[in-house]
């Protein structure tokens, strides 16, 4: 058996370590140190002593406190009595790491003016506690030891804090000060589940990476692979020159400083390769621990992946991550739920594909699974493929976090996208934005035109009828492919029925009721049948617009934001292959968009904009910089007291509880009498309960497509933490967000699994559509596409 010495000094070295990577390797060091210093009483020995020896003991969840304790001594040794400010920041912050490090941090001050914060580190009585201070200072560390490390601590935090500044000094710094402790968090939740799995797998400690030798290796093979690109290539076409002249500005760009920077290349442009190109020259130079791709969906996680695992002859390192298969680990007891906890994965891998959902749960979620991952965001380069599709309430809290990672962690943004948002137009912008790598943008923009964007739209709407038949009319020798692109996954079904009775044409759907391997099937087929010059039809949901490398003869889009409408062309004569071709932007009269209310202000604005142009008002063309621009500043600002994600039943924002709120503040007074004694009054606790990026709440599902019924068998059975691990990668591929009422619909149904100890869902066989995926409303066809 471990001791709790030996976990405390593992614990502090290795979250040291990751601290070291911001400068803030003492702070983390004293939150390794303290964490757990409450095993050391008698009532904990106790406890752990019935359970190995009665396997029938289920003690109740929190009936052995073990985590106050350690928060306790800090707050009692170095905080009641002390009148340095930064100091007392400094205890406030660790403090919360370490009592919240099994359950999310809490709430220095919560909306209703109380804090749990102060009831456990003052009021709340230990057991044996002048017990657990002796063992403490007796066995695993001096006083003094304890001073000099958090005399340290206040050179880290005001240097923290500086860096973050320097480019903004109207910042709030209570907001950087929350981030901080955000990722103090991450490196001792990492730290104390390293350590845990390392003893239970009983190895001296986990293999690391060594991300240098990979990305001079994948160097070497990226560079190989364009060259016989090139070559390959004689009768080079324009747009094949084009993406080449931008792969090697990206290689050039790769030797600026950290920092960052817009990649703006058209839709069709190569960005995945070009950003790629930039990304590992410039871990190279710069020394990088990894390369992180944050997509818009799940659904262009595995195509990305997969092009760049060919490309760099790597199978085993690149990692997609798309969701939370286990999604309630949280729950419950850490003994109970250790081999789930221990199972997931930390971002460790060189290169790591993941969703925008992910990367802000990352940062703003309180679950410890997804906090575990922030330290990992620093020394890296994150590059955002499709940048614009941060969801509106997000973007105050998306642009704090990207000035933190850049400012404090040493890491380089791209913000890749062909239609790039005004971040730095809002209120809570981003510091700065260094350079775009695109030298002759405009001149690009203007070579790279493939397609005519016609206004198709009319005063009463388009019926599913009128467009099947228009969809038919233009089906011809002429173009003899279609994409259409619709708002919701209603319309996109009924049309997809409609349209599936067309003679002499293979009609396909897409949407994300259908899980990413699914998809996959799907989108291979599509571009079988183009190849082959066969007639295809594709209805999809925007799910097809955001890095899907397809080329369709002709697209018609419902009327949306000038953005989603830009991708929607970018599938169109996407290599240039005549000179132009038709993008036909349609209104749907049966899309309903009250509850989609952002896309309806974006198809508001865009349609104002086409009626400039109709009239002459507007000479640019719809794709142009210049137009792009408009439609954006024109967006945020009909949006503007939604970029800080409001929570009508506070009356407040997420932004201004991540730094504290006043408000709650001069509660706390009228409540007490008396005022708020801490620095720090955030209510980290709150945002991590509302923040979800997805306005509806999904849960992951784990679908029996293909490979999916393997998979859920498998969970069925006993399987060892490294197998676990394995077995949830896999999954990932086979996995569908669905909301709750379709989850409620489906287990009234009897259409669900639970697997794990309840811990994963799974779909039974007749809850799935190989046609439509997850199927609510009535019994899914598992036998109408072949697999």
């Amino acid at each position: 058996m471990q001791t709790v010495k030996e976990h405390l000094t593992n614990v502090s070295q290795i979250a040291a370590s990751n601290g070291e990577k911001i400068e803030v390797g003492h702070m983390t060091y004293v939150a390794g140190l303290l964490h757990d210093s409450g095993k050391l009483s008698t009532k904990f020995k106790d406890y752990i002593l019935q359970s190995v020896n009665d396997a029938t003991y289920t003690p109740k969840r929190g009936s052995v406190d073990h985590s106050t304790a350690g928060g306790k001594i800090l707050f009692e040794k170095f905080h009641k009595h002390n009148s340095n400010v930064s100091l007392r920041i400094i205890v406030e912050l660790l403090c919360n790491t370490i009592i919240s490090h099994h359950n999310g941090l809490t709430d220095f001050l919560s909306p209703t003016g109380t804090s749990t914060y102060l009831r456990r580190l003052k009021d709340k009585e230990i057991d044996n506690f002048d017990e657990i201070i002796g063992d403490f200072f007796n066995e695993i560390s001096s006083l003094e030891l304890l001073e000099e490390k958090l005399q340290h601590a206040e050179v880290e935090l005001k240097s923290a804090l500086y860096r973050n500044h320097q480019h903004s000094k109207s910042k709030d710094p209570n907001i950087t000060i929350t981030l901080l402790m955000k990722y103090v968090f991450s490196c001792l939740i990492d730290a104390d589940r390293t350590d845990a799995r390392c003893f239970d797998e009983n190895i001296n400690s986990l293999e690391q990476a060594n991300n240098g030798n990979d990305f001079n290796l994948y160097y070497s093979r990226l560079i190989r692979h364009l060259d016989l690109l090139n070559k390959a290539n004689t009768s080079k076409s324009r747009v094949d020159k084009l993406r080449e002249n931008m792969s090697e500005q990206c290689e050039v760009f790769a030797d600026r400083p950290s920092g960052i920077y817009t990649l703006s290349i058209p839709t069709g442009g190569g960005k995945t390769l070009s950003s790629l190109r930039y990304a590992i020259k410039h871990a190279i130079k710069f020394n990088k621990d990894r390369i992180i791709y944050v997509v818009p969906y799940t659904s262009i996680i595995e195509q990305n992946a997969k092009e760049v695992r060919e490309i760099l002859k790597d199978n085993k390192n690149i990692l997609e991550h798309h969701s939370n298969i286990i999604e309630n680990e949280d729950d419950g007891p850490y003994e109970n739920n250790k081999t789930y906890q221990l199972a997931r994965d930390n971002w460790h891998s060189p290169i790591i594909f993941t969703t925008m959902v992910q990367f802000l749960n990352t940062i703003y979620s309180n679950k410890t699974r997804d906090i575990r991952r922030f330290h990992q965001l620093a020394n890296s380069i994150i590059i955002f493929d499709e940048v614009q599709s941060v969801p509106v309430k997000c973007i105050a809290l998306f642009n704090e976090s990207l000035n933190f990672l850049t400012n404090v962690c040493n890491t380089s943004i791209l913000l890749c996208t062909a239609t790039q948002p005004a971040l730095d137009f809002v209120d809570k912008k981003l510091d700065k934005i260094d350079g775009e790598v695109v030298s002759n943008l405009s001149e690009v923009t203007k070579s790279f035109k493939r397609v005519e964007i016609i206004d198709k739209t009319k005063h009463d709407g388009w019926s599913t009828g009128e467009l099947v038949t228009f969809i038919n009319e233009n089906l011809n020798e002429e173009t003899r492919s279609i994409l259409i692109v619709l708002n919701t996954k209603t319309v996109v079904k009924n049309l997809y029925k409609r349209l599936r009775q067309t003679k002499d044409a293979k009609v396909y759907h897409l949407s994300t009721s259908m899980c990413a391997a699914h998809r996959s099937t799907v989108l291979n087929k599509i571009k079988s049948a183009l190849l082959n010059k066969e007639r295809v039809v594709c209805v999809s949901t925007q799910l097809i617009e955001a890095g899907v490398n397809i080329s369709f003869e002709c697209v018609v889009r419902s009327l949306s934001g000038v953005d989603s409408i830009a991708q929607a062309a970018g599938r169109c004569n996407r290599h240039g292959e005549v000179s132009t071709k038709n993008v036909y932007v349609i209104n749907h009269r049966e899309e309903s968009l009250n509850h989609l209310k952002n896309i309806k202000t974006g198809a508001e604005i865009t349609n104002k904009i086409l009626l400039d142009k109709k009239y002459g008002h507007v000479k640019e063309d719809l794709l142009s910089p210049k137009i792009m621009s408009l439609y954006f500043t024109n967006y945020y600002t009909e949006l503007q007291n939604k970029l800080e994600y409001p929570i009508p039943s506070l009356q407040d924002n997420l932004y201004e509880l991540t730094k504290g709120s006043n408000k709650y503040k001069e509660h706390y007074r009228s409540k007490s009498g008396r005022d708020f004694p801490l620095a720090l009054y955030s209510s980290v606790k709150t945002v991590g309960d509302y923040f979800q990026v997805i306005d509806q709440k999904t849960t992951s599902v784990l679908v029996p497509y293909g490979e999916g019924a393997d998979i859920i068998s498998e969970l069925n059975g006993e399987l060892a933490i490294t197998e676990l691990s394995l077995v949830l990668r896999r999954a990932q591929h086979y996995v569908v967000n669905v909301y709750d009422f379709e989850l409620q619909k489906l287990s009234k149904s009897g259409g669900l699994v639970y697997l794990l100890d309840d811990k994963v869902i799974a779909l039974k066989e007749n809850a799935y559509d190989l046609d439509f995926g997850v199927s609510t409303d009535e019994e899914g066809k598992m036998s109408t596409l072949t697999i």
